[in-house]
């Protein structure tokens, strides 16, 4: 089973072969993410052991959603030892988000 995740915006996106998913994560993407995806290979009959490759929308996007989308795919990647791509098909060992510009960090106060 092929698998694609886009955690960019506040709609999650999520693909198993040719069946696509949709949920509104806004805030609880961190705490049940893991939650969507096993409920959805349950849907089709399959489980964790059953993803063959996974893509993975980099961004630009959500700073968060990236962030979180990209450990949970690189994880899941490293522990199933399976295939990870970026959006474009490009084969990678690791996802790194692509915010599509400069973090915005504050000065430190003193």
């Amino acid at each position: 089973m092929k698998m694609y995740l886009d955690t960019s915006t506040s709609t999650t996106i999520l693909r198993l072969d040719d069946k696509e998913y949709t949920w509104d994560s806004g805030k609880d993407l961190a705490e049940k993410i893991h939650e969507f995806i096993r409920d959805k290979l349950t849907e089709n009959g399959a489980s964790w052991n059953d993803i063959e490759e996974i893509r993975f929308m980099a961004g630009p996007g959500s700073f968060t959603g990236l962030r979180i989308g990209a450990a949970v795919v690189n994880a899941l990647a490293a522990e199933l030892k399976i295939p990870l791509y970026d959006h474009e098909g490009n084969k990678v060992q690791v996802i790194l988000p692509q915010y599509g510009r400069p973090a915005n960090i504050s000065a430190p106060k003193k």
